[in-house]
């Protein structure tokens, strides 16, 4: 089959003509051309979804699964890390047993376990009361109960540098997060192999002239992964572009979804683990003390906001699929090339989805 574009995003480049596609793989690029105005760019990949379409990921079932799937689907994702923020650890421990490894949709890539080892001085949404100290033993049989690929945690914690270590030897990216690192902790914890930071600048030390913290170094820091929530809550637009003008190549785009992304629903409540959330004015999801929890942000829009601040459309998709796959190590997403799986999005010239198809599952989401 071909997809029907004239042009595909090929590492970063746009190459002429359509998308050839055989038994879930890319077979070629650079065919005759099809419609005009259609590109096809690679399946979005997202590293922190707590939820969507009303399902929070921490209390999610089998059929949860499928149902927020089909709606990740529909706004580009082909594959992402259910994020489980700090909890009880039962909770956390049956969350990650009941993870599918085969749900039909967008591939799950593993876990991101967002805490429980974080600051208590930069909780955000996080309950206080689940936080927990550095502990190898809990990490193990956190570890043990399903596959984790990525854990956010606070570096500058006493006891912190055997998690990174044990991390880093299971393969598990780690980012720093919910942290008050100083300047010197930071570089200390990358130099240790954490390799990238959690939604830059939100629940994390403020950046001053004479202490940058862990915000200044990464931006300054060569080969530091930025994961940015791009959705006009989280980060200023100016900000936004502070962030690119340092870390462009290196910023990963993630939406922090919560359980009222990906709904039609204009206020309510939603749940964040054990947190309780109201959609506040303008969709910011926001807990009892004004705390933004999460967002109610799509991939797609993400992709459209950064445009929108100046970022070129290549670079912009690349923020969404190549950035984020490298992070994890992954080669087999964020990719559209020949022998690639066919993990691909069709967009028109206003940046709307109008197909996504899925690699290996043959799920093709058509609009009209």
């Amino acid at each position: 089959m071909k997809l029907g574009v004239e042009a595909a995003l090929v590492r970063g480049e746009l190459v002429p003509g359509d998308v050839g596609v055989e038994d879930g793989r890319v077979v070629a690029v650079g065919l005759a051309r099809g419609p005009r105005g259609r590109v096809a760019v690679p399946g979005f990949v997202d590293l922190q979804v707590n939820g969507y379409r009303g399902v929070d990921f921490l209390a999610a079932s089998s059929e949860d699964y499928c149902r927020a799937g089909e709606a990740l689907l529909l706004a580009g994702v082909t594959a992402y890390q259910p994020t489980f923020i700090s909890s009880a650890e039962e909770s956390m421990l049956e969350a990650l047993r009941a993870m599918p490894t085969d749900a039909p949709g967008p591939r799950i890539l593993g876990a991101h376990l967002e805490g429980p080892f974080l600051s208590p001085d930069r909780p955000g949404a996080h309950p206080l009361s689940h936080l927990r100290a550095p502990d190898v033993a809990l990490l193990d049989r956190l570890l043990g109960a399903g596959a984790v690929t990525e854990m956010t945690l606070a570096p500058e914690l006493p006891g912190a540098d055997p998690l990174v270590e044990r991390l880093r030897e299971r393969g598990v990216a780690v980012s720093a997060g919910h942290t008050n690192a100083t300047a010197e902790e930071a570089n200390r914890a990358f130099d240790l192999g954490v390799g990238g930071v959690t939604h830059v600048f939100n629940a994390m030390r403020p950046f001053r002239s004479r202490d940058p913290g862990i915000a200044g170094v990464a931006l300054t820091r060569a080969g530091v992964v930025i994961c940015m929530v791009v959705d006009g809550h989280h980060l200023a637009d100016e900000t936004v572009r502070l962030v690119w003008s340092c870390a462009a190549g290196r910023v990963a785009l993630v939406t922090d979804a919560m359980a009222a992304a990906g709904t039609e629903s204009g206020g309510g409540t939603f749940q964040l683990g054990d947190v309780e959330v109201a959609i506040g004015d303008g969709g910011a999801p926001i807990r009892e003390d004004g705390t933004l929890a999460g967002s109610v942000l799509t991939m797609i829009e993400a992709v459209r906001n950064l445009h929108a601040l100046g970022v070129p459309f290549e670079e912009a998709v690349g923020a969404a699929t190549e950035v984020p796959a490298r992070f994890l190590g992954r080669d087999d997403v964020g990719f559209l090339e020949p022998g690639a799986p066919a993990d691909a999005v069709v967009l028109d010239d206003r940046l709307e989805i109008q197909a996504v198809l899925c690699s290996g599952r043959s799920d093709v989401v058509a609009r009209d």
